[in-house]
């Protein structure tokens, strides 16, 4: 009963393990006004509802220029995607169909890890939110084919952690004209009806049918003072010349409201104009020292994956060898059966053959011998004389015919002999073949040797030591080298990033539906045709800390 808001505040960062706790705040709604916990003020003395339980939302009240250099813990930049990517689904943030799309696939990879098209088949993203409703009204697609175009883009998001996941959406999204824009409604002195605009970068004046392009915008370190009497605020600027801008809003809780996120994001612009301070540079060595332990724990899972699919190739490969040897055994084995089988059946003719020759010499000796008795028993008259030489000849012929006969069949007889013996040498190389092909040795366990590190990366010994890392920030020199080429790989990755865009903008174009679209596609698109909407920061120019002065509020 007694706690202020700050003993809340802290249970809840405590809770959560968070450090970097000057982003977030308590907020809840007092009769359709947003307001947030005062941390010096009792929570039961704020004007919440007193019916239990009382609600509050622990919810980003300030927002970073740039998303990476600034979110230290991953906690952090977990709880930032997870506000951006419900901001940007609800409608409170403008995005333009294209980058929804690419922001929709690192939400994706964010969640369910690497693309695999074994798990991932089509329809697994049929119960996701992962477009605002605008977007998919806009356009004649069905689910599927929205989900076609995420998955592609997905898949390209391969070896992405979560936390790298969730980084790349912040850093897309901030880029978007209303993040990190809180909109209040008010009224020049002439009455007109404007909106006020309070992010990380200053105070930006809209009109209230365009919260995209600001029509006036004062840097936080280009204003001398903030005040409000009443209902009536005042901005001046530090440059005398300037008038100042008077506005009024609609209530007194506004008022402070307004102060308050001035005062909050004022105090962020200038702490990021200074050195970190001690508690801040211990965080951003601890997270240097947690992400390299990753990445060794991202390289060994690489390692013992490749390995494993490695072996997994070899025993695939291993047991393909062994089924096509088993192939190669049974054929064997059908050819010696048939070789066996052709040599029975040749032997078995040779010796039919081989009989038939033995008959048929027998008959021709019969021949020869009935030939002599004929001779030798001839009659002597000439009758008798004449038929017995004619019984001679027919005799002599038919034992000619019979002797050509048997010497036929001596030779095929021979040739079957000789076909036997080819058959029994093809029966025995079969055999032999059989006896290689069932005697080979098998393949010795492949070893494989894990890929090298590359030659810069500090080595670790995993076994016996404990990981020990050194984070000196004492090479300047260095470190401005790194941020040169990180600064010179994320203009190349912007590039490729901004071809991929457009390739969808012109490939949805044509399923649009002009008459859907709503004021802020209009805007944007306008915008998008002069060329203005590259990124937010263009609009106000980047601040030098040097030479100013702090704000006087």
């Amino acid at each position: 009963m007694k706690w202020k808001g700050k003993d809340l505040f802290d249970l809840v960062c405590r809770t959560l393990g968070l450090r970097e706790t000057w982003f977030f705040g308590l907020q809840y709604t007092i009769k359709d006004t947003v307001a947030w916990l005062k941390m010096d003020k009792k929570v039961l003395d704020h004007d919440v509802s007193k019916e239990e339980p009382v609600t509050f939302h622990f919810l980003a009240k300030f927002y970073p220029e740039n998303a990476e250099e600034e979110l230290v813990q991953e906690i952090t930049q977990h709880l930032f995607f997870l506000q951006v990517k419900k901001q940007i689904l609800d409608e409170k943030i403008y995005c333009p169909p294209e980058a929804s799309v690419l922001l929709a696939s690192y939400a994706v990879q964010a969640k369910y890890g690497d693309y695999d098209p074994s798990v991932h088949k089509r329809g697994f993203l049929a119960q996701e939110e992962l477009l605002p409703k605008r977007v998919i009204n806009l356009y004649q697609m069905t689910p599927e084919m929205w989900e076609e175009r995420i998955t592609a883009w997905y898949a390209e998001h391969r070896g992405r952690a979560r936390d790298e996941a969730e980084m790349e959406y912040l850093k897309i999204a901030q880029d978007l004209e209303m993040y990190g824009v809180n909109y209040f409604a008010i009224r020049n002195k002439k009455g007109t009806e404007l909106l006020l605009g309070v992010d990380a970068l200053g105070l930006h004046i809209y009109d209230p049918e365009n919260r995209l392009t600001p029509k006036i915008s004062f840097p936080w370190n280009e204003i001398r003072n903030i005040s409000y009497s009443d209902k009536e605020f005042t901005i001046k600027p530090l440059d005398k010349k300037i008038d100042v801008f008077k506005f009024n809003s609609s209530k007194l809780r506004v008022n402070k409201l307004i102060l308050q996120l001035c005062i909050g994001n004022h105090d962020l612009f200038m702490r990021r104009r200074k050195a970190d301070s001690l508690e801040v540079q211990q965080m951003k060595a601890q997270a240097r020292e947690e992400k390299a332990r990753k990445q060794m724990e991202r390289q060994r899972l690489a390692r013992e994956k490749q390995m494993r699919e490695e072996a997994e190739r070899t025993r695939d490969e291993l047991e393909r060898r062994l089924l096509q040897m088993k192939e190669e055994a049974t054929m064997a084995n059908e050819a010696l059966m048939r070789s066996e089988e052709t040599a029975d059946l040749l032997a078995e003719k040779a010796q039919i053959t081989e009989e038939e020759a033995k008959l048929l010499a027998q008959k021709a000796a019969e021949a020869e011998q009935e030939m002599q008795r004929i001779k030798a028993t001839a009659i002597r008259t000439e009758e008798e004389k004449r038929l017995m030489e004619q019984k001679v000849l027919e005799a002599e012929v038919l034992a000619l015919k019979m002797a050509e006969e048997s010497e036929r069949r001596a030779k095929e007889a021979d040739q079957l002999k000789q076909d036997l013996q080819e058959a029994r040498e093809a029966e025995r190389r079969a055999k032999q073949k059989l006896l290689e092909i069932t005697t080979k040795p098998t393949y010795p366990p492949m070893n494989p040797i894990p890929a090298p590190l590359p030659p810069d990366m500090p080595s670790f010994n995993l076994i016996g030591d404990s990981l020990s890392f050194d984070f000196k920030d004492t090479d300047m020199k260095r470190l401005s080298m790194e941020i040169e080429k990180e600064k010179v790989e994320y203009m190349e990755k912007s590039k490729h990033l901004q071809e991929q865009l457009n390739e969808l903008k012109t490939e949805i174009e044509a399923l649009k539906l002009k008459e859907r679209e709503t004021a802020l596609d209009i805007l944007h698109n306008e915008n998008s045709d002069r060329g203005g909407t590259s990124s937010k920061h263009n609009t106000i120019k980047k601040p030098q800390a040097q030479g100013r002065r702090p704000i006087c509020i």
